[in-house]
C-alpha cells in the first residue's frame, strides 16, 4: 500500500473551497495490467479532481430492428472494484440494445478517478454522476447500480428523480446494520485519532470477507478477456494513493450502512425499478427491499453478492426483460 496513512474528513467537517487532490494513476498503467476491455477513458475536470468515464457508443441498427426507448444507460460500480467490474454486463447489454449509449464511471478514489480530500458522503458521489451527465448532455438515463453503486443510485433517484428514467439495482448495499457490530468495530466506524490504522484494516477485511487473495493465474485470465476483481482491487491499493482512503470513507458515509430511508424515498418516486439479488447474498435480502417498498425483485439461484460478474447472462436477461416492458 503506497505512502502514509491517508484519512479523509467526515461529513460536517469544514472543507476548503478547492480541496487537495490525490491524483489517480495514469491510464497507461491500468491498460498495462488489464488490457483494453474498457474503451479509452474520457476525463472530466472538476473542482474535486478528474473523473474518468467510459463510453460504449450505440452501434448501427440494421434494417428491420425495432428501435428501443433505452438510449442512455449509466452504470455505477460498487465499492473497491472500479468500472471494469461492470464491463462484462455493460458490453452484453450494449450488444442487446444497439441503439443505446452505455457509460461507465469510476467513482471517487477508484480506477482512474482522483481522490479529493473531502468527506465522501452520498452527495459527493451524486455530484460526480451529475457532472458526467451534464458533460455528455443527458437529461436523464436508465441507471444500473451494483452494491454501493446501487445504494448511491437509489439515493440519487430520491434526490434527483427527474434524472432517472429507470432503476436497476443489483445486489444493493445499504442494508448492513451498524447494530450488528461490537463496540470496538463501532469505534472503527466512528473513526478518530488512534484508531484509523486498525479501522482501515478492519473495513478492508470486512469488505473482502477476509484477506485479499489474488488468483495466481490472474494474468492468464486477463489475457483471455476476463475481469479478475481481486487483481483489480490489489492494483488500486498498490497504484492509487487515495484509493484505500476513499474506500474507508465511502464505507462509513456514502450508504453502505443503514440506508433504508433513501431506498424508501426512491421507491416513493414511482420510478420503475428492478432489484436483482443473488440467492446466497448475505448483505441484502428480498425482505429488506420489500420492507421499504421495492417489490419488483428477482433472485438468481445459487449466486452470491458477486452475481453481477459471476452470472452475467442471467443478470443481462433479467434487465433486458425489464427494459423491454418499459413504455
Amino acid at each position: 500500500m503506497p505512502g502514509q496513512l491517508v484519512v479523509l474528513p467526515r461529513p460536517g467537517a469544514t472543507s476548503p473551497e478547492t480541496p487537495r487532490i490525490i491524483t489517480a494513476p495514469p491510464e497507461s498503467a491500468f491498460i498495462a495490467a488489464f488490457g483494453r476491455l474498457l474503451p479509452q477513458a474520457s476525463f472530466l475536470k472538476t473542482k474535486n479532481g478528474n473523473i474518468a468515464f467510459y463510453e460504449l457508443p450505440p452501434s448501427s441498427i440494421t434494417p428491420g430492428q425495432t428501435t428501443s426507448p433505452i438510449t442512455r444507460v449509466l452504470f455505477v460500480h460498487g465499492i473497491q472494484t472500479c468500472a471494469i467490474g461492470l464491463q462484462p454486463l455493460a458490453s452484453t447489454l450494449s450488444a442487446r440494445f444497439p441503439g443505446a449509449k452505455c457509460v461507465l464511471v469510476d467513482l471517487w478514489g477508484h480506477g482512474l478517478t482522483d481522490t479529493p480530500v473531502v468527506a465522501h458522503d452520498a452527495t459527493l458521489a451524486h455530484d460526480l454522476l451529475e457532472c458526467v451527465m451534464v458533460h455528455i448532455g443527458w437529461e436523464d438515463a436508465h441507471f444500473v447500480g451494483f452494491s454501493l453503486g446501487a445504494s448511491l443510485t437509489a439515493s440519487f433517484a430520491a434526490a434527483r428523480p427527474e434524472r432517472v428514467a429507470s432503476l436497476t439495482l443489483v445486489a444493493p448495499a445499504g442494508f448492513v446494520r451498524q447494530e450488528q457490530f461490537d463496540e470496538m468495530q463501532k469505534s472503527y466506524l466512528r473513526g478518530g485519532e488512534g484508531v484509523e490504522e486498525q479501522a482501515q484494516a478492519w473495513i478492508l477485511d470486512f469488505l473482502e470477507g477476509g484477506d485479499l487473495v489474488v488468483p495466481p493465474d490472474w494474468k492468464e485470465r486477463v489475457a483471455r478477456g476476463e475481469v479478475v476483481a481481486e487483481a483489480v482491487r490489489q492494483w488500486q491499493m498498490n497504484h492509487h494513493e487515495g484509493h484505500v482512503a476513499s474506500v474507508v470513507a465511502l464505507f462509513r458515509d456514502a450508504g453502505v450502512l443503514d440506508n433504508d430511508e433513501e431506498f424508501a424515498k426512491a421507491a416513493k418516486t414511482g420510478i420503475k425499478s428492478l432489484c436483482i439479488l443473488g440467492q446466497l447474498d448475505d448483505i441484502v435480502s428480498e425482505q429488506d427491499l420489500h420492507s421499504i417498498g421495492m417489490q419488483n425483485t428477482v433472485l438468481v439461484p445459487q449466486a452470491g453478492h458477486a452475481v453481477v460478474r459471476e452470472r452475467v447472462p442471467e443478470v443481462a436477461g433479467l434487465i433486458e426483460d425489464f427494459w423491454k416492458k418499459l413504455e
